[in-house]
């Protein structure tokens, strides 16, 4: 079993769907990402900070879930970070009505000492600045995976890439990949990314999957075809979560064994679209996990002859 530090928002967020609307619940990228990791019973710590509005509940709910929070930053007399959204019809897009920083502004991470040695470091979707931060007080780890998005590519392109630079797997969605490479071909935005440092690539298409890539091999994995999507917030950072906890509980990180940790986290993530924001992930049972993996099994799985 290897550590693995998570970096990312804790947060409040308010949701609208076309199922309906929620007032302040529990969200963050680190939230996802620890609860999905959870799953795999990896010893995993979060990095983050909150204000002193942010419920002790919420801080035991972590902890009860395994998950070392004393990298967990308190400012008391600040607020939490919070965002509010509304997704149309189609559940793949969505409007940004607040986004509030907050404590977010100014925040230093700081991983727990015992945390320095960590095999497996999940940077989640924050500023560039706060992930190099991160990437420096780590010794030695095996494996370095990046999410993030196209905020930064139009803000801070250039800490970007020397964030890139450093890691070994980025994860972003098909049109982060274009804009981030200018390609429209994905097989060949791959190869781009991959020449900015990534040994991997993994590209999310959402509803459709996920592509992994890593010198000339590509594995695709498909997403679980749902009867109902009722909320896609922190479907993203739960399939990274379950990427990265399945990698540091086995630790082995081979493209044959990321195969195995991509279907993970696909598994995961098509669980926490079915209620708003944390609530199926925090009651998930190992027993659903696995029956979800056979479903994905069966999925994929084919006899054909060949000549």
């Amino acid at each position: 079993m290897s550590k693995l530090v998570i970096v990312g928002t804790v947060a409040f967020d308010a949701i609208e769907t076309p199922f309906g609307k929620t007032d302040k619940i529990l969200g963050g990228a680190a939230t996802f990402i620890g609860l999905a990791a959870s799953q795999c019973d990896a010893d995993g710590a979060i990095v983050s900070v909150v204000g002193g509005d942010f419920p002790e509940e919420y801080i035991a709910l972590l902890k009860n879930h395994n998950l070392n929070v004393t990298g967990l930053e308190i400012v008391k007399e600040g607020k939490t970070f919070f965002w509010s959204g509304k997704y149309h019809n189609d559940m793949n897009t969505r409007d940004t009505l607040v986004t509030e920083l907050n404590v977010l502004e100014n925040f230093n991470p700081k991983v727990p000492d015992t945390y320095h040695d960590a095999e497996v470091v999940m940077l989640g979707n924050l500023h560039p600045a706060v992930q190099l931060g991160v990437i420096e007080q780590m010794q030695a780890p095996k494996l370095i995976v990046l999410d993030t998005m196209n905020f930064w590519m139009d803000h801070t392109l250039d800490l970007l890439k020397e964030v890139i630079a450093k890691v070994d797997v980025i994860t972003i969605n098909d049109e982060e990949a274009r804009q981030l490479t200018g390609e429209y071909s994905l097989v060949v935005a791959a190869k781009k990314i991959m020449e900015m440092g990534p040994s991997h690539v993994v590209i999310k298409k959402g509803e459709h999957g996920a592509l992994l890539f890593h010198m000339e091999e590509v594995f695709f994995a498909p997403a679980l075809p749902l009867e109902e999507v009722f909320d896609p917030t922190g479907a993203g950072d739960t399939f990274a979560g379950g990427f990265t906890g399945y990698l540091a509980k086995t630790g082995d990180y081979s493209f044959e064994n990321m195969k195995n940790a991509i279907i993970y986290g696909s598994a995961l993530a098509s669980f926490c679209v079915e209620k708003f924001g944390t609530e199926r992930l925090v009651h998930l049972s190992k027993k659903e996990v696995h029956q979800r993996l056979q479903q994905f099994q069966q999925l994929t799985q084919f006899d054909i002859e060949l000549e």
